[in-house]
């Protein structure tokens, strides 16, 4: 086990700081006054549990290697999640620009939809952690979808989980349609995404106004 905790550290460690740097990004966009297509950031170190399913799949060795790591590029692993289908385009091209981070590979889930009916942009990295024995760099995966993709996306995988991968077909239909649904919602949503952005401006200015009593009446149902 501690061997495990050696080889997960940087890991852990890059997830952590990817958080805090893609977080930093909603930020920026906020100072700057303009809308950011960032809405939040997850991450998540992936269980060995899991990381044991797929040395099985791929027929690996279940132990701490440079194979294992070249074999599994998502053991770190973090999520941004977006208001518009848009606003994915934007986050890609600022990740492509940054220089604390190199992208090696993209998969583009959204214009390809899995048959499953999933859809999300998947972003491969090496991205450098320093050590108390120097630096390492590993791989990292970031993953960027809508919350309505995401949404369906945690849905299929509890139900994937719960069923070990074989899903009943009248489950898997309905995933299929529901994916396609959420889908359109965001299409739906695009359309009238200036007047959302105008309408998210009036709402956040009205919360500031110190004379505001929606607050007060929010809580009391009004």
């Amino acid at each position: 086990m501690k061997e495990w905790k050696q080889f997960l550290g940087p890991y852990k460690q890059a997830v952590a700081e990817l958080k805090v740097k893609l977080k930093g990004l909603r930020s920026q966009y906020e100072l700057e006054n303009v809308h950011t297509p960032v809405e939040f950031v997850t991450g998540r170190l992936k269980p060995l549990a899991s990381i044991y399913d797929k040395t099985l799949e791929k027929g690996i060795p279940f132990e701490p290697s440079e194979a294992l790591a070249k074999e599994l590029p998502d053991i770190a692993g973090v999520r941004l999640m977006c208001q518009f289908v848009d606003d994915i385009g934007k986050v890609v091209q600022t990740l492509r620009q940054r220089t604390d981070m190199r992208v090696i590979e993209e998969r583009d889930y959204i214009s390809n939809k899995k048959a499953s009916g999933y859809r999300s942009y998947h972003i491969i990295i090496e991205y450098p952690v320093q050590t108390i024995h120097g630096e390492k760099t590993i791989l990292a995966e970031i993953q960027i979808r809508t919350l309505a993709m995401n949404f369906w996306a945690s849905i299929e995988h509890s139900l994937n989980y719960k069923y070990k991968g074989e899903l009943p077909d009248e489950i898997r239909h309905r995933l299929e349609r529901a994916a396609e649904a959420a889908f359109r919602l965001d299409e739906e949503m695009s359309l009238i995404r200036d007047e959302i952005h105008d309408a998210q401006k009036y709402f956040s200015a009205f919360k500031e106004t110190p004379d505001s009593d929606y607050g007060e009446q929010k809580w009391k149902g009004e």
